[in-house]
């Protein structure tokens, strides 16, 4: 049996924690602006802290209440989460700040069945929300407090199956205080953000050393049981960088899902497909010189890209290609404010005016 034997003691200790080593200086916490708090909590689901504290800065002064963000358009929106990941955030943060604009007069709400309607919120980032702006009493169940939970009280299982799941959401129910439970939610994701970590725990600071089951068991590494590999993919593209006389680029904006939904990238065409004929076909234009670029590559969650890009000049002539919903001629000397891919971001960086295609290139065939 631990000695952390009812709820009141657990919270107890972990607050005592927290008043002495929680952190309380991060940028979102320099006030309890609901929105600023839903942003960092958008922010930080499957992306840490340190990576998070740049983006937020850059985020909020450029869209610094909520009707702002959502009188941006969503390049502007896109283009300021770029680097970030996970796309979808940013697109569901946009929608649900037009959401609150237009049902909530720009107030964010403070009924959980109202923040749960919104784009991109589910119930731990919600619980979260209302705990730090209004006090409420909910729990939440991200990555960190699933580790420390399974870790203390020795719980077994994929944390992903849902009865392991509903274990998890009913321990975190009945852990959670009545009072303090901003503090008492903050703590238990530094808890396990600064000194319950997935890799090297540092179990010599816990406070709950000599209570939890996995270290009185020496099993930290098991806790929480790890979803059972699949063997990832590898794809491989072509990455079409169709350049003007002039050096602008074609850009084209993807889909809404999928990978860098919403973004604007280069065309892609299957490895094996010939350029210049891709290039005629698809846009009417006469390829000039091709020229082979290094191969890139990406990783992505479940996946890992190979990259194949080539530079293709075209005829000034055959520039038929107007500025549209879905394409669009890019200088990459002078930069426009749009959502591109980090990676095609580096990509278009590189061609400075020695990458125009020259002497060096050879011909289309």
């Amino acid at each position: 049996m631990l000695k952390v034997s009812t709820p009141s003691k657990f919270s107890d200790k972990l607050l005592s924690w927290f008043d002495h080593h929680g952190r309380k200086t991060l940028p979102w916490h320099r006030n309890r602006d609901p929105y600023q708090i839903w942003v960092s909590e958008i922010m930080l689901q499957q992306t840490q802290v340190k990576a998070v504290i740049p983006y937020f800065e850059r985020f909020i002064l450029a869209f610094p209440t909520v009707a702002d963000l959502a009188a941006a358009d969503s390049d502007t929106v896109m283009h300021n989460w770029a680097g970030l990941g996970y796309y979808a955030r940013a697109r569901n943060l946009h929608k649900a700040a037009i959401q609150i604009v237009t049902n909530h007069e720009s107030n964010f709400p403070e009924k959980f069945d109202d923040v749960v309607a919104l784009p991109g919120i589910g119930r731990s980032t919600a619980g979260a929300i209302l705990a730090f702006c209004f006090g409420q009493r909910y729990p939440i169940l991200d990555g960190n407090v699933k580790r420390v939970l399974t870790r203390i009280h020795g719980i077994e299982g994929y944390p992903g199956i849902r009865a392991v799941e509903n274990q998890l959401w009913q321990l975190a129910d009945t852990l959670t205080p009545a009072e303090r439970v901003g503090d008492y939610t903050q703590a238990i994701m530094d808890l396990g953000a600064t000194l319950c970590s997935r890799s090297r725990p540092n179990c010599q600071r816990c406070p709950f050393r000599g209570d939890c089951n996995a270290e009185q068991n020496n099993a930290q590494h098991l806790f929480p049981f790890r979803k059972p590999k699949a063997a990832r993919k590898q794809k491989r593209v072509k990455m079409l960088v169709v350049q003007g006389e002039s050096g602008q680029i074609l850009l084209e904006k993807r889909p809404e899902t999928g990978i860098w939904g919403g973004l604007w990238s280069l065309p892609e065409s299957e490895t094996t497909d010939d350029a210049a004929s891709v290039v005629a076909r698809r846009f009417g234009m006469q390829v000039k010189e091709i020229e082979t670029l290094a191969t890139l590559h990406h990783g992505f969650t479940h996946f890992d890209l190979e990259i194949h890009p080539e530079l293709i000049a075209v005829s000034s002539s055959n520039l038929a290609i107007m500025d549209g919903d879905h394409h669009l001629w890019y200088d990459p000397y002078e930069p426009q404010t749009l959502g591109l891919p980090a990676i095609v971001s580096r990509l278009l960086d590189n061609l400075s005016p020695k990458n125009k295609l020259n002497v060096d290139s050879r011909p289309a065939s």
